[in-house]
């Protein structure tokens, strides 16, 4: 294939909408390693019928909901109107309340209200999530660390984004955490790696993580994707590392 070729390709993957948080479309061109521990099995360890239950972010509803929280003591936030909007038709039929928190140091709840807190890949406020824990309450968090991605950032866009923490970490975390009056019960963290199969499905990635490519077109990058077409070539890949920590900790 021509490179005229391959920006004309890429550029259609450039132009794919996207909605949700389902990357199904590149399914099959792409593969994401496993961390090595279970977040779901952690939560569910902590739940029982008479569990106040808050899943911070819940973005569409689909984790809350295969938990099979209990009815009428569990309550979900969400900061993006559409996926608001979306859980406000869906997750009241399963006994579930749902407010939008537009500041992450201002949650609509009371002091002492919650036994689990729960957040996966959501920001957050150690001191709000301490204040909204009942006494002995427990926060269970999975996050992306602040060197996701770079060395595919810094090579593509020539240059590291500064839009990203990169102190971002289990050790920080752990000690704000300790800071806050909150003892570690459990923790990980880890670098999976994520392989691209063919470039465009790297396009269509990289435009929808705009906080870690910002600004990328192929227009801006083709001749780095260029270079990473013959990696896809010669090694049937292109590899990048991610970066996720997880906590679970007690007030």
């Amino acid at each position: 294939m021509k490179t005229n070729e391959w920006k004309n390709l890429w550029k259609s993957e450039e132009e794919k909408t996207f909605a949700g948080w389902d990357f199904s479309y590149i399914d099959g061109r792409s593969e994401f390693q496993n961390e090595p521990w279970d977040y779901k099995a952690a939560v569910l360890s902590y739940i029982n019928s008479s569990t106040t239950l808050l899943d911070m972010g819940t973005g569409g509803g689909e984790f809350l909901l295969s938990l099979s929280p209990p009815k009428g003591s569990t309550f979900a936030t969400e900061a993006y109107l559409p996926n608001y909007e979306l859980c406000k038709r869906t997750l009241p039929a399963h006994g579930i309340e749902v407010r939008r928190v537009v500041d992450d140091n201002e949650l609509p709840f009371e002091d002492n209200f919650f036994d689990l807190v729960i957040n996966r890949h959501e920001a957050f406020s150690v001191e709000e999530v301490r204040r909204i824990l009942k006494p002995n309450g427990i926060f269970v968090t999975q996050q992306v660390g602040g060197q996701n991605n770079k060395e595919l950032s810094t090579f593509l866009l020539g240059r590291t984004p500064k839009i990203v923490d990169r102190t971002f970490n289990l050790a920080n975390s752990s000690e704000e955490l300790v800071e806050a009056g909150f003892t570690i019960i459990d923790s990980g963290e880890y670098f999976p790696t994520l392989k691209f199969f063919d470039v465009g499905a790297l396009v269509y990635f990289a435009k929808i993580i705009e906080w870690e490519f910002p600004n990328f077109t192929v227009e801006k990058c083709f001749d780095k994707l260029c270079l990473l077409q013959e990696q896809v070539e010669e090694k049937g890949y292109v590899e990048s590392m991610e970066h996720r920590f997880f906590l679970i900790a007690r007030k």
